[in-house]
């Protein structure tokens, strides 16, 4: 249990670090974060605080597709927010190029970590990711498109919005999955083994 929270909240505190980077690159940020930059132009409210409460509603939709939240769950929406918005305070935008794509770039590798990571700790899908799989279980329909539609809907929006789409939201979209896929197995923690019943002792007749 130890081992598996750690992983969990390091995992989430690096997913915010990831989110910063994106953000700081000034090069296009990950999907659901295109949503995130245009809400929080027309709100009076940070960054973060933006990304806790669309967590919060996605989870509402989570109802009537019947999941049931984790304790990673919870804790993503959480820890993300307030991580991510103390990320952005103390790391400023570069100028030079060159040091943006390096951002940029860190910031796709160290998302795939972390998204093993606290996949890996086995306390529940995060909120946008529960969302997926229960639309996925309630209809039938493949995890590719559906995701698909989602990313497609919320970057739209966010575009909108204003949010701020780009070379680094293809890079991510394209990439994270491919990266996440070798790293889940060595990030996950194994289920306990079934205890094996002890057999009662035999008591032998006089």
């Amino acid at each position: 249990m130890p081992r598996r929270l750690v992983q969990l909240y390091l995992g989430l505190a690096l997913y915010a670090l990831s989110m910063g980077l994106f953000i700081r690159s000034d090069l296009g940020v990950m999907p659901w974060d295109v949503l995130h930059q245009g809400l929080e132009r027309w709100l009076p409210f940070s960054f973060g605080t933006v990304t806790i409460l669309v967590g919060a509603l996605v989870l509402l939709a989570w109802i009537p597709l019947r999941q049931r939240p984790g304790l990673g769950t919870v804790s993503n929406v959480l820890v993300i927010g307030i991580v991510v918005d103390e990320v952005l305070r103390v790391v400023p935008t570069p100028h030079l190029l060159g040091v943006r794509i390096t951002l940029l770039v860190a910031g796709v590798v160290l998302n795939a970590v972390a998204t093993a990571a606290y996949i890996g700790a086995r306390f529940g899908p995060g909120p946008r990711d529960g969302l997926m799989t229960g639309i996925v279980a309630r209809t039938g329909w493949q995890v590719r498109w559906v995701r698909t539609v989602i990313e497609v809907a919320v970057v739209a929006i966010g575009w909108v919005l204003g949010g701020a789409f780009g070379i680094g939201t293809i890079l991510y979209a394209a990439a994270v999955g491919p990266l996440v896929h070798p790293l889940l197995p060595m990030l996950r923690v194994p289920e306990p083994p079934a205890q094996t019943p002890v057999a009662e002792p035999v008591e032998m007749g006089a």
